[in-house]
């Protein structure tokens, strides 16, 4: 049963000043109190100048316009700064092009936007919400983690001093089609804005503020770690020229004059840095994948990577530190401790972060839902009697998703944080008898037995990442790849392939979105309402606002007038009464009745993770885009129960003396719930359910519709279904629920 009111509890950092918070669910303002419409802006057109000036820029950026003619517009945007560092190698002085742009003027420029300035959040908070029993604490922004809070606690006090925070992510890319020319963008977002900002494509998102030069490895020089080190040495050199006044700033402060009418001096911090294995080795100054300790967070042994019940201590820069003095000393010895520690002997130039600094890996998207789609795939193919490999594999692969759906919740409460820790020693256990069967017992040939790579581990280090950072989505590095795609049509539709770096940033996507986006949009919300609503706007009647909701449902896509009589009638005079309606008499439907069919429905719910409203978009269409598609849903059959259905029709209609409703005719999937009796089922926790035959079919107010969901048709058993748990986090714990 989902909980409506809820108390909450709000400890802010001592320095802020401020009074713990208790409230109601209302004034908690969980319902996405970041995304509240801002004043509508008097000047659209703003920071143009003019409208025309508005006009003129977006026609060029449409036209694609020569180079000169986007040399003279780009001038009115922003600049950047070519840097050329020099490195040493084998005593020749190699000089390497760095671009960039000042991340503190990008920050001056945010703070500077009335439409922003009122979602900065400034001061570490604890947040709890109570479960019935006490309260207990929630992790979701960064600054509802321990990392902002300890770093509050080391700044001035008596100065009403706050962190302004940055996440950075840094990828190379293949800018041409054939792969031959590729770039190394350096993106930053602030993490003191909300995440439904910061991750946005519009006002507050994402800005490329550099560029890496990119170190072709030469032949004769394939695995030599003097030519590695080189490299080493001129990402960290470059990276320096991107925290351009970071630096001197995050150890003086600036005074600045916030919304709130408060001074405050800001101190800057790199909080996050988000990037995939490869560049957390350039990152961190490890080894690499083979080497003793490939592990950037901790100094895991290879041989122990996939052992996920063992804890190792955490990296520190002391310890690099230490191990460079001793190697300074003497080179034998410091050589055997830094590989001993997987560490490269490169001086870090970044020290004054390294409390803050924090990396994550790649999250494979594409892989990740091949996975889901073939564990169910695979589920008749490898089977216990006839595969006993396959058949270990997908209890790997059924912990994997569980781990997966559990670490990628919007909002962590210490109970499901303990939940992936429990669940790290399933994958463990699942993982290890895996392994010991194909290695000690399989006569197949090719299959992985060594499982000791990095990725194989870095779910260990979820709880505490979330537990200091927040949730994943706050360092994931999904938000940025998509950052890949503009920058690869800026290449090909606006450079001639030549001085890529320059001509790209010149045309920076995320600038030009967020000039052009002040222009058309008034407030932040109505960016969101645009994406929320997805391929709703398929449907003429949907993007009619002035239709209201009927509850949390609401149809569109209105067809031709239909008519059935006999089910309908029997479900009137039968069923009606249940749901509140009296009625004096019989019901006698006539024969020119007609009902008003619909093939669109929008369903909004309360998400159990974050507590803010979700949405769903269900089909009931012969021909959705040339396919059949009659989509599934969870109902609500009575009070005490609910059950799966598949819609077959939906649709209103008016009845005389009683009044209009809003109807589905649905098949249930209530001939037996069969997950969990067998043993397939209780192997990899599936849950299985089978539809009644289609003349069973029942008609069900459309106010009983809960959500959507997904269910996979079972390749061993006709007419029984799998409900796809890692559909959505909503929808997983749904389940995890149903389970208990």
């Amino acid at each position: 049963m989902r909980v409506f009111r809820a108390q909450f509890k709000t400890e802010f950092h001592p320095h802020s000043g401020r009074e713990t918070l208790l409230q109601t669910f209302e004034e908690f303002g969980v319902a996405s109190e970041a995304l509240k419409a801002p004043p509508a802006d008097e000047k659209p057109w703003h920071p143009f100048r003019s409208r025309g000036d508005f006009e003129f820029s977006e026609i060029a950026l449409e036209a694609a316009l020569n180079k000169g003619q986007v040399d003279k517009l780009l001038s009115l945007i922003a600049r950047f700064t070519k840097h050329d560092i020099t490195v040493p190698y084998k005593k020749e002085q190699r000089v390497f092009e760095v671009y960039a742009r000042p991340i503190w003027d990008w920050a001056l420029d945010l703070l500077d936007n009335l439409l922003l300035a009122p979602h900065f959040v400034w001061d570490a908070q604890r947040v709890y919400k109570h479960n019935g029993t006490n309260f207990e604490r929630f992790f979701s922004e960064p600054w509802t983690a321990d990392r902002w809070w300890d770093i509050q606690s080391r700044l001035p006090a008596d100065l009403n001093a706050a962190p302004l925070c940055f996440i950075l992510y840094a990828d190379k890319t293949k800018l041409s089609t054939h792969g031959t020319v590729k770039g190394y963008p350096v993106m930053v977002r602030c993490a003191n804005l909300p995440v439904d900002i910061r991750n946005g494509e519009g006002i507050g998102g994402g800005r490329v503020v550099g560029w890496l030069p990119i170190i072709e490895e030469e032949a004769s020089e394939h695995g030599k770690p003097g030519f590695i080190n080189f490299k080493r040495v001129v990402w960290h050199e470059s990276f320096v020229k991107i925290l351009l006044n970071l630096e001197q700033y995050s150890k003086t402060g600036y005074l600045y004059m916030c919304y709130d009418k408060i001074m405050r001096w800001l101190f800057p911090v790199i909080l996050i840095l988000s990037a995939d294995y490869e560049e957390q080795c350039m990152m961190s100054l490890i080894r690499g994948v083979q080497c003793k300790c490939p592990c950037p967070v901790c100094l895991v042994p290879l041989n122990e990577l996939s052992d996920l019940s063992k804890t190792f201590a955490i990296r520190t820069a002391k310890d690099a530190q230490d191990a460079l003095a001793v190697y300074k000393r003497s080179k034998t010895q410091g050589e055997e401790l830094l590989k001993s520690l997987g560490l490269r002997a490169v001086e870090r130039d970044l020290n004054h972060f390294s409390t803050v600094i924090h990396i994550t890996f790649t999250d494979g998207n594409k892989k990740r839902d091949l996975v889901l789609q073939s564990f169910y795939a695979a589920l008749n193919a490898l089977d216990r009697r006839s595969c006993l490999e396959g058949y270990r594999l997908l209890h790997v692969i059924c912990s994997y998703l569980e781990l997966d759906s559990l670490i990628g919740l919007d909002v962590h409460m210490e109970r499901t944080i303990a939940m992936i820790e429990d669940e790290l020693l399933v994958f463990g256990a699942a993982l290890k008898d895996y392994v010991d069967y194909v290695t000690d017992m399989s006569s197949m040939e090719g299959l992985k037995k060594d499982w000791n790579f990095p990725k194989a581990h870095l779910w260990k280090h979820a709880p505490r990442d979330i537990q200091m950072k927040g949730v994943a989505r706050n360092y994931s590095t999904r938000t940025n790849e998509k950052l890949h795609g503009p920058l690869k049509s800026a290449y090909l539709l606006r450079s001639n392939g030549k001085d890529v770096a320059e001509q790209v940033l010149r045309v920076d996507h995320h600038k030009f979105a967020t000039l052009l986006l002040r222009g058309r949009l008034d407030t932040l919300d109505e960016q969101c309402r645009l994406e929320v609503l997805g391929d709703s706007a398929l449907d003429e009647e949907d993007n009619n606002h002035n239709i209201t909701f009927d509850g949390h449902v609401k149809l569109g896509s209105p067809q031709r007038h239909v008519s059935f009589r006999k089910k309908f009638c029997d479900f009137i005079n039968t069923s009606l009464p249940t749901y509140g309606y009296e009625l004096m008499r019989w019901i006698v439907i006539p024969v020119d009745f007609q009902i008003h069919e619909h093939r669109y429905l929008r369903v909004n719910y309360e998400n159990s993770v974050d507590w803010k409203q979700s949405t769903d978009h269900l089909r009931s269409n012969p021909s959705f885009h040339g396919h059949p598609r009659f989509d599934c849903a969870l109902i609500q059959l009575t009070a005490e129960r609910a059950v799966f259905v598949r819609l077959i029709l939906m649709f209103k209609c008016e009845l005389p003396d009683i009044g209009a409703f809003q109807f589905a005719l649905v098949q249930p999937y209530t001939a037996g719930v069969v997950g969990g009796s067998r043993r397939i089922d209780r192997d990899l926790r599936l849950t299985c359910v089978k539809a009644v035959p289609r003349a069973d079919s029942i008609i069900i107010p459309l106010k009983s519709f809960i959500r959507g969901t997904l269910l996979f048709p079972d390749p061993a058993h006709q007419g029984e279904f799998l409900v796809i748990n890692h559909v959505d986090s909503d929808m997983f714990l749904c389940m995890k629920s149903w389970a208990h």
